[in-house]
């Protein structure tokens, strides 16, 4: 069972920072694409960051210029730092990795449990 393990949230005031960071445990026979979902409540989850393997990154608009995401091949993992925290990115922020693991051999979303950021005065 391939687990996304999140850590990094919590509670910022506006204007502040957090870096979000998502270990995978186990290693994946290639990596399509590794990023950041979130879902506020009461609305669907949307694409925050992403990068896609051999392509580059995106970023949501709402987020440009202000959210960076990395990598760490190395490490197996994937960052998200945040900074200019506004109150519109309060939600639960998913990691997401798009691969073929050793195991099946066959090309298939997962996720992990969401770690929730707030952002409030």
């Amino acid at each position: 069972q391939v687990q996304l393990a999140e850590s990094g949230g919590g509670l910022v005031q506006p204007g502040g920072s957090l870096r979000l960071s998502c270990a995978v445990s186990e290693s994946f026979f290639s990596i399509n694409a590794m990023g950041w979902y979130r879902q506020a409540p009461g609305k669907q989850r949307e694409l925050v960051a992403i990068i896609i393997s051999s392509v580059g990154t995106n970023y949501a608009d709402s987020v440009k210029g202000r959210f960076t995401i990395s990598r760490d091949n190395a490490k197996n993992a994937v960052y998200l730092q945040m900074n200019s925290l506004q109150s519109e990115d309060t939600a639960v922020y998913y990691c997401y990795v798009l691969g073929r693991r050793m195991a099946t051999m066959t090309i298939s979303p997962y996720w992990g449990q969401g770690t929730q950021v707030a952002v409030s005065s």
